[in-house]
């Protein structure tokens, strides 16, 4: 399981020009699901995004998770975090989890990020989508549940 996670003062993201989920200061992370992933790499993932300390403190140090500063989550299934663009020019979707699959771990990572007492707001899994935000810093981070990066 792959994610951007990025710091955000808001996002928005719309299908078809209508809203379909709304965060105000927090995390926007796309998140895409790879053929081996599981439940595991969901829970894990959230756990890791739940408490990174990407927020300033006092001091200006990134010391604060947003679970510390009662920030917002919106999530939006991505599965072009797993194109493969080593070989050729067209990218390949190869290691991307099929559609199924991949929704209900993206269902299992959203549904572990609000146990931690997260509100997350979600996109429109398989749409067409639009995402606006306001990345702050800009403070964008790449996670793979696998570690491969």
């Amino acid at each position: 399981m792959r994610a951007v996670v990025q710091r955000t003062g808001w996002s928005e993201v719309k299908v078809g020009g209508e809203c379909v989920g709304r965060a105000g200061f927090g995390l926007t992370v796309l998140l895409g699901v790879g053929r081996e992933d599981s439940a595991d790499d969901a829970a894990a993932l959230a756990e890791k995004i739940a408490h990174l300390r990407i927020f300033e403190d006092e001091a200006g140090k990134m010391n604060r998770s947003v679970l510390d500063v009662s920030g917002q989550v919106l999530a939006i299934s991505q599965f072009t975090l797993f194109g493969d663009c080593r070989k050729g020019r067209r990218p390949s979707f190869d290691t991307a989890a099929p559609p199924e699959a991949a929704r209900e771990l993206y269902e299992t990572f959203v549904a572990e990020l609000r146990a931690k007492g997260l509100p997350v707001e979600c996109g429109r899994f398989q749409a067409e989508m639009t995402v606006t935000l306001e990345n702050q810093g800009p403070v964008t981070l790449l996670l793979d549940s696998k570690k491969s990066f």
